[in-house]
């Protein structure tokens, strides 16, 4: 591990962060508020991390290591490290609204554009991988970025390696629709024109960041999706040290469905769909509530049915964005969120 540089000290002391008197990066004091966490990855989690943070001033992100695409799967595949980037998209959905968190929010999400070797690489992802060179820690490095951004929450990889999606996919080969294929890769699982049946992930037995298994053990409450099915939810279900805590936490648990099945992922897939998916993937899985858009829900008694498998009850709520896109409304959610803590939670200090 690199020795930690004078320059680095003060950074920490210059940026924005946990400070003496216990109040957290929002400014809240700790047991105030519900304590969150969200797991998930890629857009599906930025969105849900977007609007529990106006809702929680503690809460942790919890965020998958499988990509092998663009800008992550190049520093993945050269360096030998996690890939950084659906770390940086929640680190930015953690950004405030002020000036210092939306400046900074854009800087880690601007990428460079050239005719070289920096094309398409993400200032976030070379300052996560700097940061774990220099730190050899990656949750600490993290936490460092977490507090120059002023970032409202803390940032966590599932995992402590970085895992490779494996599918099988029936019909992943349009000139043999009815066969079997095992695709690797999130990124060809994610884009796979053929039905996907199952996913795991290499190694068969990852083993979990310990401080992403005591969040979900010391949590109020659990957020599990948005975001693509197989290859951003499912797979924390496959780290059995994670898929053990989210089993024996006694907090609450939400699975947040998809406005819209994803083109190749989950094409055709119905709400009630998804829910028998993940109930394959993890049996011994409970739920507390299902949340979907309630115009996205066609069969709402199905969809009532499927989740009671789980021992949960079905909230409908307008979360989607006006503009008519598959994209969640930070507000919408955030209430949507908020009346669900209230209504399904156990009253805590925070009302």
């Amino acid at each position: 591990m690199t020795a930690r540089t004078p320059r680095l000290s003060r950074l920490r002391r210059l940026t924005p962060g946990r400070g003496e008197d216990g109040l957290g990066r929002s400014g809240r004091r700790r047991g105030a508020t519900p304590k969150v966490v969200a797991l998930g990855g890629g857009q599906g989690l930025s969105a849900s991390l977007a609007a529990l943070r106006r809702i929680t001033g503690d809460l942790t992100a919890v965020v998958t290591v499988a990509d092998d695409g663009g800008s992550s799967g190049r520093l993945r595949e050269e360096l030998g490290v996690l890939p950084p980037g659906d770390l940086r998209k929640a680190l930015a959905a953690l950004c405030g609204d002020d000036d210092w968190g939306q400046t900074w929010a854009r800087v880690i999400q601007h990428r460079f554009q050239s005719r070289g070797d920096l094309h398409e690489h993400a200032v976030g992802n070379l300052l996560i991988v700097a940061l774990w060179e220099q730190l050899g820690d990656p949750v600490q490095a993290l936490d460092l970025v977490g507090r120059l951004l002023g970032a409202q929450g803390r940032v966590l990889p599932m995992s402590a390696v970085p895992l490779e999606l494996q599918a099988l996919v029936k019909g992943h080969d349009p000139a043999r629709p009815e066969d079997v294929d095992t695709v690797r890769g999130q990124a060809t699982v994610a884009l796979t024109p053929g039905e996907v049946l199952s996913v795991q992930v290499v190694p068969g037995d990852p083993p979990a960041v310990p401080e992403a298994v005591a969040a979900v053990l010391d949590a109020d409450w659990v957020v599990l999706g948005p975001g693509s099915w197989f290859s951003s939810v499912i797979p924390h279900l496959l780290v059995p040290e994670l898929l053990d805590a989210l089993v024996q936490t006694k907090a609450r648990r939400v699975l947040s469905l998809n406005l819209a099945p994803q083109p190749g992922e989950t094409e055709g897939f119905s709400p009630q769909r998804h829910l028998e998916v993940l109930a394959r993937h993890a049996p011994k899985l409970a739920l507390d509530v299902v949340l979907a858009d309630q115009a996205a829900v066609p069969d709402r008694e199905s969809l009532a049915d499927a989740a009671k498998r789980f021992g949960a009850a079905v909230e409908l709520a307008p979360v989607a964005r006006e503009d008519g896109s598959p994209k969640h409304d930070p507000e919408l959610l955030a209430a949507a969120y908020d009346r669900i803590f209230r209504m399904h939670g156990r009253i805590g200090p925070w009302r």
